[in-house]
């Protein structure tokens, strides 16, 4: 039986954590009349940016004189791409060889950068790209879902990152940092309405408590209706979603030796899962079907998606006479249940009534489950705090993860009743690990920076065998549990050369490690495992600010090797799903980016790479999807030769452009548009190279039209995403037929934010 229930419509009504929110802001407003004025701040000058301060490298640094390559997101432009009910996935594209996409729709995103990524869809899949919330790494793929709201900044570091940051970051990291509490008493209020019932409300309160504690709540909360008719099954509407999420922070400082930020945050999302759709791409091509229609589906399976994450950290710092030493310890933990028709479909080619829509060989429909999950991590780090040419810090990392994930089967054919019992595995991740890093400046113009890491990463991992007779029986060839014990050191070196005050060059060897990767057995496969893959990175960039600030610009040239890199095989004409090892993969390619006022009411910002990826394994071959037009050779067991075939989901080109005009008004008023667009090249889906089976190019756009007056304070806009309305595949399933799935649709509203 399952242990997870879902509403069968989507509705948005009052909940807790709205009401309380709505009681929040009267007691805001009070307390800000009160409160004493904070110290007053320089206002920013007309036309000239402003600098930008990073953390990648663990402390806070202008990001010109960190010696890698390093995209940020923030302010009104994080606020802009986050319009109208957006998840994780509005990053994708937005800085230079970033990548995101998901078949599970809101939840399970899967990050690549620099065409460097994983596809493995299951539930104790790994990824190379770590996604680092406020100090707290989400390791699970469903934890990197969690909303992004009430930010500082987004910071996307490029390439391994294997040294200061604790898990599987050979490909680069992103890094999340929300709005931390402050001695103000300060907030905002942001909510818009638009399309398909489209709802958003954000807020935020920042309340000093004492003169020792500050504190600050901030949520989030989105819902959609259901926009697509399903003229089949028997879930009728879909596509909708409640999506809510809070986080409390709470911090201290004596103005002594100790001070502590502790965060408590949790999730609750409700709604649709990712909609698979029978035989929308032509016959050797990557276009829809000519009678394509967003809105309309045809299947005969439950669709449902369930998610529940809650989690707590503590950043605790003693600042001592010689060097500052912190602890980050963090706690998160994830429910989830996700359903769908697997076909795309209705009935069967083998059923006097046929299927559809196009060919279903046979009709699948299943789901995913996290049942148990529980990640605990601890960092004890020391940071000099000397004046002279030399810093360092250095210090010890645990990982632990306890995670029970199962897989259900339905009968579509005999009322969606769960067939056999539940697949049921156990994962247990130990990871142990110690770094240190030395940044020395040799000269005024010359600083050099390295870094070493060992790390120890233990997996074990065991599935309950069904029971004699199930009509699902597991596939045992390799036994039903397995364990893996890998270690390995990681390091890094760097140096960045002054030309002048504006500019920078810099130089980057780096290297990175994820550990081994265990599949557990089910029907279509047995268990298998994936070795360690290892990174070497090697990258030279030039930063600069520009015309007396008006302008900033950086550029990079990389090239990177991954020896032993874990890829997802997976075959429609077997259904199989296995974990392989290419000997060799390579990357090169050029990040750029700019930013400029052409006049002091006009900004733009422009951001671009070019990724080349490939598969270097002369003898590596994966099975082959049955309905569609394979271009790769094969060998004499019908598998494709993937030698020299690019990344899947790694697109050589992409560029996003944003521009800001406005126009100054009376009584400090504004008015203003704002567009942002963003654009990627075709993409391979699987490993093998078809015609079908290749993402089209994709560009999507923003607009936003607005006024802003009392010096900033209220602002209201009309808003509208992917405004050209572009259709496109975005992902597919190779399962015996065309089946994909699409983009968000083209959304537009109204908006309205006022800050205390």
């Amino acid at each position: 039986m399952e242990k997870y229930t879902h509403s069968g419509r989507t509705r948005f009504s009052p909940t807790p954590l709205m009401v309380g929110m709505a009681l929040l802001w009267p007691m805001a407003f009070a307390v800000a009349q009160t409160a004493a004025p904070a110290d007053a701040v320089a206002a920013p000058q007309a036309g000239v940016l402003q600098a930008v301060t990073v953390t990648a490298e663990r402390r806070a640094e202008n990001v010109k004189d960190v010696p890698s390559s390093i995209s940020t997101i923030s302010g009104e432009k994080f606020d802009v791409l986050n319009t109208g009910g957006m998840d994780i996935r509005m990053l994708s594209g937005r800085v230079p060889s970033l990548n995101i996409e998901s078949s599970f729709g809101r939840a399970f995103p899967r990050f690549y950068i620099r065409g460097y990524g994983n596809t493995d869809f299951r539930s104790n899949a790994s990824q190379p790209v770590s996604l680092i919330y406020d100090d707290i790494v989400q390791e699970n793929p469903i934890l990197k879902g969690f909303p992004v709201f009430d930010v500082d900044r987004i910071e996307v570091l490029a390439g391994p990152q294997g040294t200061l940051f604790g898990r599987n970051t050979p490909a680069g990291v992103v890094k999340i940092d929300s709005v931390k509490p402050s001695k103000t008493t300060d907030g905002y209020f942001n909510a818009s309405y638009g399309s398909y019932g489209t709802a958003a409300l954000e807020t935020a309160f920042n309340l000093p408590l004492s003169g020792e504690w500050n504190a600050r709540i901030s949520a989030q909360i989105q819902h959609r209706d259901n926009w697509v008719k399903n003229d089949k099954g028997p879930t009728k509407d879909l596509e909708g979603y409640d999506d809510r999420a809070v986080r409390l922070q709470a911090a201290y400082d004596g103005g002594g030796t100790f001070s502590g930020l502790f965060n408590v945050h949790g999730r609750d999302l409700n709604g649709s899962a990712r909609l698979f759709r029978a035989n929308i791409i032509k016959k050797g091509s990557n276009e829809l079907v000519d009678d394509f229609d967003p809105s309309r589906i045809q299947t005969d399976g439950i669709n449902k998606q369930t998610l529940t994450n809650s989690g707590a950290n503590a950043k605790l710092k003693w600042t001592l006479p010689d060097f500052n030493v912190y602890s980050i310890t963090g706690y998160e933990t994830v429910n989830a249940y996700s359903r769908g028709d697997i076909d795309g479909g209705y009935g069967a080619a083998f059923l006097p009534t046929g299927g559809g829509p196009g060919l279903i060989p046979f009709p699948s429909e299943s789901a995913a489950g996290v049942r148990d999950h529980q990640q605990v991590t601890q960092e004890i780090r020391l940071e000099s705090k000397g004046k002279g040419p030399m810093t360092w810090q250095g210090g010890v990392y645990l990982f632990k993860e306890k995670l029970g994930f199962d897989s259900y089967t339905y009968s579509t054919l005999a009322n969606n009743a769960q067939s056999g019992a539940v697949l049921k595995s156990d994962q247990t991740n130990d990871t142990y690990a110690a770094f240190g890093g030395l940044t020395y400046a040799v000269s005024d113009t010359l600083k050099l920076r390295g870094g070493v890491r060992y790390t120890q990463d233990k997996k074990t991992l065991e599935t309950q065998p069904l029971p004699a007779g199930d009509p699902n029986a597991t596939n045992t060839t390799n036994g039903l549990g397995s364990s893996t014990d890998n270690s390995q050191v990681s390091w890094d070196l760097g140096a960045t050369y002054k030309l002048d005050k504006d500019s920078n060059i810099f130089g980057r060897i780096a290297t990175g490690f994820r550990g081994a990767s265990i599949q557990p057995a089910g029907p279509f496969g047995p268990l298998n495992k994936a070795d360690p893959e290892t990174t070497i990175s090697y990258e030279v960039g030039y930063k600069a600010d520009l015309l007396d600030k008006r302008a900033r610009t950086s550029i990079s040239i990389f090239h990177y090797d991954v020896k032993d890199q874990q890829l997802t095989a997976v075959g429609g004409s077997s259904n199989a799903v296995r974990l392989v090892n290419a000997k060799n993969v390579s990357g090169d390619g050029v990040e750029f980016n700019l930013d400029a006022y052409v006049t002091p009411n006009f900004l733009v910002t422009f951001g671009g790479s070019y990724n080349n990826t490939a598969i270097n394994d002369p003898t590596l071959a994966v099975g082959v999807c049955a309905q569609c037009t394979v271009l790769n050779p094969k060998n004499a067991a019908g598998l494709a030769l993937i030698n020299g075939n690019a990344l899947p989901n790694a697109p050589k080109w992409i560029a996003n452009v944003t521009a800001r005009y406005g126009i100054p008004a009376a009584n400090g008023g504004e008015y203003f548009i704002y567009t942002d667009w963003a654009y990627r090249s075709e993409t391979n889906l699987f490993l093998y190279q078809s015609a079908e089976f290749t993402a089209p190019p994709l560009l999507e756009g923003g607009l936003r039209l607005g006024y802003n007056w009392g010096n900033g304070k209220y602002e209201a806009a009309i808003f509208g995403r992917n405004i050209t309305n572009q259709v496109r595949v975005t992902g597919a399933i190779d399962f015996n037929n065309l089946t994909g799935f699409i983009n968000d649709p083209r959304t537009y509203g109204v908006q309205f934010k006022m800050s205390l």
